[in-house]
């Protein structure tokens, strides 16, 4: 690729990643019956949209005792990559609880692994590190009362917990690395290799993957999923469907030295209000109890600025007076990072394949002016279970009818109401807040149409100065990215063989971009060229936290061992 573009016009697309998921994701041919394994239902991803669809099916397979014997000796099971179910979750979270009554109607909320529902909102336009107004009355949107703060990762174990109660065969520390496809029909996945050394060869520990062969198969493997990515380019389904955009979001669990009586929220500072530099975004403090606090910031990646951090962003936001009222005299307990879909209703594809079905943020389902989505996520699970398990009783593959469920849903009529939401704000702070104020009142109907996403690796980039405000770390209160991955858990080999895909010989804009948006300090420039030539990347992947930026800016993430990534406990 050319470095004679003018610099403020290259974008990350102009350099995309030797990979291409449609083809390395799929396996066309599946391996002798006696070298595979066979189950009823295959779901990739313990969070919550898997593990309610194991939950629910279970449930329902409880009274069709000629169905679960169709399924065979393992009829469902969870295929997970993290250590545990709940170890690569990461979320704000205040989840809405329609969720957890759908799927545990008997069970009392106080019985849920929450920190209590919310009972106080705040929202702040912030002028300045000392300067804040408060919005009162609260925005319809950032209404919080009677929704639960909760840990996405505790969510998760308690949900793994209950899955395999009802009797899940959940397989931890295990990828799903590709995506069994023979006849045009999903015919479930194949999970990863383990053991190999940096440059693909087997090792003494090696374990070679396995082809698991399904009745049906659940692609709920997050934002960004590999699987879920490939499956959609395979079977074309974002077909009139516009390009999904992405947030980044980075967090802090803080033990604090006083409760928290309210749900904090902040707009504006320290991003910019430039449409020039196309930053949206913002900050969350919940409660998780009456010693920690969580703390965070959001930030859309369609920016323009290669400088721009979101880490380094929630650093700044530390030092506002808000923050630091909060969090002064505590200690940091945990750090994580995750991507967050958010191109709204009109970026959903179609749900559905032969022999397949997508759940939860796999498919974008996010609510992005409400923040929400968990409750979407574990409705979307409940959904796609119900309708498989009709199918299955039938003898069919088509799932369709998963399709036609979530689409008279209310979780569909809500994110049409918030279809154009995010769009407006490429237009700057001030006017993308006026005309989202507009589509709210209005229920999404004025302005109406259907507003386009622009896909965020083909935002021009430019080295701006963003970096210039971001505070030095001093390891009590301010941290670098380095001892953030550490509180991560973060255990991957050093030898194991990357599964970042970026091209390493880049304009300098391009690789700055990525050395500043990673949250984990997994990208190095090699200075070894002018500002103008092309400069290498090198890629410290034992450091990445798999939280998927990179595939929204113009890389690859791919499915790295089983067991490795980070391993969250409170996020």
């Amino acid at each position: 690729m050319s470095s004679e573009h003018p610099r403020t016009a290259l974008s990350p697309a102009h350099y995309p990643p030797p990979s291409d998921p449609a083809q390395d994701a799929i396996k066309r041919t599946l391996d002798p019956a006696d070298a595979r394994i066979e189950v009823g239902v295959a779901i990739v991803g313990g969070g919550p949209a898997g593990l309610a669809c194991a939950i629910r099916l279970l449930q329902l397979l409880e009274g069709a005792p000629d169905l679960m014997g169709r399924l065979g000796e393992v009829p469902v099971a969870v295929i997970e990559k993290a250590k545990s179910c709940g170890g690569h979750e990461v979320s704000g979270a205040v989840m809405r609880p329609e969720g957890l009554k759908a799927l545990f109607p008997d069970l009392d909320p106080s019985d849920w692994p929450t920190y209590g529902a919310v009972t106080n909102d705040s929202v702040y336009w912030m002028r300045g590190p000392n300067s804040q107004l408060a919005l009162r009355p609260t925005p319809p949107t950032f209404r919080n009362h009677g929704n639960h703060v909760v840990s996405i990762s505790e969510l998760a174990r308690w949900l793994g917990s209950r899955a395999e109660e009802a009797g899940a065969y959940i397989l931890t520390e295990t990828a799903a690395a590709q995506l069994l496809v023979t006849d045009g029909a999903v015919r479930g996945v194949r999970s990863g290799d383990k053991g190999r050394s940096r440059n693909q060869e087997s090792s003494g520990r090696f374990e070679p993957g396995t082809d698991i062969v399904a009745q049906a198969t659940v692609l709920a493997d997050g934002p960004w999923g590999y699987l879920g990515r490939a499956a959609i380019e395979v079977f074309d389904l974002a077909e009139g469907c516009e390009p999904q955009t992405w947030s980044l979001g980075v967090k802090e669990v803080w033990q604090v030295p006083k409760p928290l009586d309210r749900v904090i929220h902040t707009l504006g500072w320290p991003l910019r209000y430039s449409a020039k530099w196309r930053e949206f975004g913002g900050s969350w403090i919940y409660p998780m109890g009456a010693d920690k606090v969580s703390i965070g910031f959001v930030l859309g990646l369609g920016y323009t600025d290669a400088t721009v951090s979101a880490h380094d962003l929630l650093q700044l936001f530390k030092t506002s007076t808000l923050a630091r009222g909060i969090l002064e005299g505590g200690e940091r307990l945990a750090w994580g990072a995750k991507v967050i879909p958010e191109g709204g209703y009109f970026a959903i594809p179609k749900l559905t394949a032969p022999g397949m079905v997508l759940c939860g943020d796999t498919a974008g389902m996010v609510n992005v002016p409400q923040l929400k989505g968990i409750h979407y996520a574990i409705l979307s699970g409940i959904y796609a279970a119900e309708a498989i398990f009709e199918e299955l009783g039938r003898g069919s593959n088509d799932f369709s009818a998963y399709e036609t469920r979530f689409h008279e849903s209310a979780v569909a009529k809500e994110l049409y109401v918030a279809r154009n939401m995010r769009q407006p704000f490429d237009r700057g702070f001030y006017a993308g807040s006026a005309i989202a104020n507009l589509m709210v009142a209005t229920g999404g109907a004025f302005p109406g149409g259907r507003w386009h996403n622009h896909p965020d690796a083909e935002s021009p980039m430019e080295v701006g100065n963003s970096q210039d405000s971001y505070p030095k770390p001093d390891g009590a209160y301010i941290f670098d990215k380095l001892s953030s991955v550490y509180l991560s858990g973060t255990d991957t080999r050093d030898d194991e063989p990357s599964h970042i895909r970026i091209q390493t010989n880049v304009p300098r804009q391009i690789a700055e971009t990525w050395r500043s948006m990673c949250p984990a300090g997994v990208y190095e420039i090699a200075e070894n060229g002018s500002a103008t030539d092309l400069v290498e990347v090198r890629v410290n992947s034992a450091n990445c936290v798999q939280c998927g930026a990179i595939s929204a800016k113009g890389g690859q993430l791919t499915p790295a061992e089983g067991g490795t990534g980070p391993g969250y406990t409170l996020t």
